[in-house]
């Protein structure tokens, strides 16, 4: 398994990763093709297919939270970027 496929995949694990290395995972989702823009307001806008996911970014050490998790995995399944599918 590639080292990009493992940080897609901490998205979908159950219970929720508390302790996702943001700036891994943004490289694993340009890896498999999508566009990521980082904003002026500490968000990443993630461009995958024509749809567009504007995740907020924790300060600092922070992880995401875990409800900025579980919106960036319904993104992800909604654009066919799931684990399966990789």
């Amino acid at each position: 398994m590639s080292k990009h496929k493992s940080k897609i995949e901490k998205v979908f694990t159950h219970p929720i990763s508390g302790n996702i290395d943001v700036k891994k995972l943004l490289s694993a989702l340009e890896h498999f093709g999508a566009e990521v823009d980082l904003t002026k307001e500490h968000h990443a806008k993630i461009h995958y297919n024509d749809k567009t996911f504007s995740l907020p970014l924790p300060h600092g050490d922070q992880s995401l939270s875990k409800d900025a998790v579980v919106e960036l995995r319904h993104f992800l399944e909604e654009v066919g970027l799931t684990p399966d599918k990789l």
